[in-house]
């Protein structure tokens, strides 16, 4: 390896290649031809997110002058033009692959249309649907002297409409308009069919609107209508130090969401120039111009594939998650954890337990307080409603909302209000930190005195991402957990020093360590000679200090396998650095999710669930949690789940010292293995504890 190479990726363009692994998910045939074009859907809802916090960070910083390299190498400057470069080349990968899914889908019956292209019987029906129900809606915008231009939203669809009276001299500049397409009505309209037709057809609302354009102008003629997008910068500056009352200002910032500056125009790639010449000057847009060859904003096709009728062989089959058998659905919930500790594994089990351990104790008598987490939830969450009836009934019910929870902080305000009215105490977190761990604590009086029920989670306090994210959660009765618990509850809370802590391991303040001292004891292991192994699954790594660490074993001699679906700034395979770290990344049908990492420990294995990936941001400016798992079987069990995922050579793809990735299933002349449809069979995986 030269020395012009960074011994590190960088994290963004780290992100883009993991966009493109999704975006591989869409252009694979072994997929489901709709759940190909869900995938279509998740690289574009990725990538404006990306757009609206990353690269507008980005932005920022070119704004503000900075020119200093981060530890990739990258100045400000650099990285936004490679940035610019890979995300509008995959953008046209995206695109092409848009365009032979629809080939595909015209095979089967399913077609998106031009109004052009509809029958005279469907033309009347949708011309009756602009006429009722859209045209009320719209309000064309005109921009001359007297009306400046509008304010244009973020990620929001709109058309730009060029136009001159009629009779009007062609060689005068001609008069401009946008229109916002209302995101209130559906963006892909179904098409009336006779009840004998086997075709599904659709029209996109923007191409309803442009094709009667002229009922919005009357007396002038249109001479171009394109489509286009804006997206600003979304990510909150808040002042949480200087902030009295930090749910008002959150409110506040929201707000000032809107008017981010701008950082990507995405349109129609034939656009009229006069009205791209306009758009970029008005919004200030000079080389993050996303010319697009086709429909812009594809996370339609997410709404599109649910409301294709039918088709079943085009998607994937049903599959229900399991009630976990140590519960069996009648089985009182804390007895069971009084006896023994529980896994759950998401989404190939329910979350419902979860649901009826948080209810249960609201209905209990003897239970005396309920305390949880709360970072996302659903939007008609069982668990705040349990939490309602439990503060109902006299119980100490704490919640600590997180109200920083990006592009969740309306939904989580509208919670926390809702929480303190019904009598819960609600606690917003602390000043400069996110509350990110997920921890549900339930004290319940007993025969012997006290006694703390405690579920640990590697993901959300969310029913609906349970079913779609593979997460692990712990449920157990043990003391020293219990204890920590509860110690870890008034930190938050309250006013309480930092614990010496038994089993935990948070940060921002130990968390980091704990893990440089367990990679440490695998370091000194390996020097004496000993076996010393390291696996750890994740969703990003980027941490300097965490990967320093990392490579400082492997050139010990560690052996080291990193299941990282995200980001991931190591780089492997370098001669004398990393050759002993293996680095894959799952992408599949449910997003990886949990958080394990495992140490031999000399053949005393020790396991750990975690809240945290091994990113700056988690290890340093959050409050996230790291918790072992005490129970021999329940190790074993977590163990198999590590050996399932790297076993994995259908959708596992292998990090390669130049920073991409290529599938293993090329690599290996081995049958083929794919871990989430293996794990399904949560039978097999708990009996082979």
């Amino acid at each position: 390896m030269t020395k012009q190479v960074s011994p590190y990726l960088n994290r963004d363009l780290s992100w883009v290649e993991f966009n493109r692994r999704v975006l591989q998910e869409a252009q694979d045939p072994q997929n489901p031809l709709l759940e190909r074009a869900k995938f279509l859907a998740i690289v574009s809802s990725n990538l404006d997110e990306f757009m609206s916090v990353r690269v507008a960070g980005v932005h920022e910083q070119i704004r503000a002058g900075l020119m200093k390299m981060d530890f990739t190498g990258y100045s400000p400057s650099g990285l936004w033009k490679r940035l610019l470069k890979r995300t509008k080349s995959m953008v046209t990968e995206q695109y092409r692959t848009y365009r032979e899914l629809m080939k595909c889908l015209h095979k089967e019956g399913i077609y998106i249309r031009e109004y052009a292209e509809l029958t005279p019987t469907a033309q009347k029906a949708m011309a009756e649907y602009y006429n009722e129900i859209v045209f009320p809606v719209i309000t064309p915008m005109a921009v001359d002297q007297s009306r400046p231009f509008p304010h244009v939203h973020t990620k929001e669809l709109y058309l730009a409409v060029t136009l001159r009276l009629e009779g009007e001299d062609e060689s005068e500049e001609p008069l401009f308009a946008i229109i916002q397409i209302p995101s209130i009505l559906p963006r892909c309209i179904p098409v009336p069919s006779r009840s004998n037709s086997k075709k599904q057809e659709f029209v996109l609302l923007e191409e309803l609107i442009t094709t009667f354009i002229d009922s919005l102008f009357a007396g002038y003629n249109i001479y171009s209508v394109s489509s286009f997008r804006l997206t600003r910068n979304s990510d909150l500056s808040i002042d949480e130090e200087g902030a009295e009352d930090l749910l008002e200002e959150i409110e506040k910032e929201l707000r000032r969401r809107k008017w981010g500056i701008p950082v990507r125009l995405e349109v129609e790639s034939d656009i009229d120039p006069y009205a791209l010449e306009m758009l970029k000057e008005e919004l200030e847009i000079k080389d993050a111009l996303y010319m697009i060859d086709g429909p812009l904003d594809l996370s339609y096709m997410m709404k599109f594939s649910a409301m294709v009728k039918g088709h079943e062989n085009l998607r994937y089959k049903k599959f229900e998650p399991s009630y976990p058998t140590e519960f069996d659905e009648d089985k009182d919930i804390m007895s069971v954890i009084a006896e023994r500790d529980v896994l759950l594994h998401h989404p190939f089990e329910s979350f419902e337990p979860v649901n009826d351990f948080v209810w249960q104790a609201a209905k209990d008598p003897d239970v005396l307080a309920i305390k949880m987490t709360m970072y996302r939830v659903s939007g008609q969450s069982p668990l705040v409603k349990a939490l309602e009836h439990a503060a109902a009934t006299g119980k100490q019910v704490t919640v600590i909302v997180e109200l920083k929870a990006r592009f969740d902080e309306e939904n989580n305000i509208a919670w926390a209000k809702r929480l303190e009215k019904a009598g819960c105490h609600v606690v917003y977190g602390l000043v400069g930190l996110k509350i990110h761990a997920k921890l549900l604590l339930v004290v319940r009086r007993e025969k012997y005195g006290l006694r703390r029920y405690v579920h640990v989670g590697t993901g959300n306090y969310n029913e609906n991402t349970a079913k779609l994210y593979t997460d692990i959660g712990l449920m157990t009765s043990n003391d020293i957990i219990g204890a920590d618990t509860s110690a870890l509850f008034n930190e938050v809370t309250g006013y309480s020093a930092p614990r010496d802590w038994e089993a935990f391991a948070v940060a921002p303040t130990g968390l980091k360590t704990k893990l440089l001292k367990l990679i440490d004891r695998e370091i000194e292991h390996a020097r004496a000679g000993k076996e010393a192994k390291i696996i750890a699954k994740m969703n990003s790594l980027s941490n300097q200090e965490m990967i320093d660490k990392l490579y400082e074993a492997s050139i010990a001699g560690v052996s080291i396998e990193l299941i990282i679906r995200g980001v991931c700034s190591l780089r492997p395979g370098v001669p004398g650095v990393s050759e002993n770290i293996k680095v894959i990344s799952i992408v599949d049908r449910y997003l990886e999710h949990s958080r394990i990492v495992y140490f031999y420990n000399d053949g005393k294995e020790e396991v750990y669930l975690s809240s945290a990936d091994w990113m700056t941001r988690n290890l340093e400016k959050r409050v996230e949690l790291l918790c072992p798992v005490f129970d021999q079987e329940l190790k074993n069990i977590l163990i198999v789940l590590l050996q399932l995922s790297l076993a994995d050579n259908v959708k596992a793809r292998l990090l390669k010292m130049n920073g991409q990735y290529e599938q293993l299933r090329e690599l290996v002349g081995i049958a083929p293995f794919r871990s989430q449809f293996e794990a399904q069979y949560v039978e097999r995986w708990k009996g082979l504890s």
